[in-house]
């Protein structure tokens, strides 16, 4: 049996795409914001966006789930 040292943490990010059954692909497809950098965005919350790509990211999320999201649910300034 393999033991895990360390839990892997999830960004809020991650969380609210799993919450609301949204793929990164989906995110990116709608939004424009390469794969890599929501994958990163998703690993964990010490990495933020450019404020273009967040903005391109959060209006997405507002597109796809209807929700009132905004760049602070995610990332500190």
């Amino acid at each position: 049996m393999e033991m895990l040292w360390f839990k892997p943490t999830k960004s809020k990010l991650a969380k609210f795409l799993k919450k609301h059954e949204l793929s990164q692909q989906d995110v990116c497809r709608d939004s424009g914001v390469n794969k890599a950098t929501l994958s990163r965005l998703c690993s964990g919350d010490s990495f933020r966006p450019s404020m273009d790509n967040g903005q391109k990211i959060i209006k997405s999320l507002r597109r796809l789930t209807k929700k009132n999201v905004d760049y602070d649910d995610f990332w500190s300034m």
